[in-house]
């Protein structure tokens, strides 16, 4: 597995690895909710304020990717079959090579993702009661201290 950057050409299959991933792991988001959010997605991925990275498989397939906006990781989505290999770890480790302290948020609902994050030694900071869109997902907000 290998991480670089994105490039526009890996929009699509960013897009992809988001629709997928949030279907296996985001039960408390509605379909409806998905078919609004999709293109705000295709936005998203078009920004230039926010720098992309992606993981690559050995036949170099893209299997995930990273937003990073400074140290905040805005976004960190794997396809459903590279869960659980070490994948999310490997990008965080490299956000966390690249900026030190990190900060993020999660959805309160997706249990998953925030054990995921605490094993990776984050910490919740704080609540908001509702996603960054006004939807009724909650978010934890988390940071990782920069090693020492």
């Amino acid at each position: 597995m290998d991480i670089r950057r994105a490039t526009p050409a890996d929009r699509d299959a960013l897009l992809d690895v988001w629709l997928r991933s949030v279907h296996a792991t985001h039960s408390f988001v509605s379909d409806e909710d998905v078919r609004a959010m999709t293109p705000q997605v295709r936005d998203y991925l078009a920004n230039d304020a926010t720098e992309f990275w992606v993981l690559r498989d050995d036949t170099g397939t893209i299997r995930g990717f990273m937003g990073m906006r400074g140290n905040e990781m805005e976004s960190l989505f794997l396809a459903p079959e590279f869960q659980r290999r070490g994948a999310g770890r490997q990008m965080v480790r490299h956000a966390q090579e690249l900026y030190g302290e990190l900060t993020t948020e999660v959805n309160e609902q997706n249990a998953a993702a925030r054990r995921f994050y605490e094993a990776c030694g984050f910490v919740v900071t704080g609540r908001s009661e509702l996603d960054g869109q006004g939807r009724p997902y909650p978010l934890l907000h988390m940071r990782l201290a920069a090693e020492a």
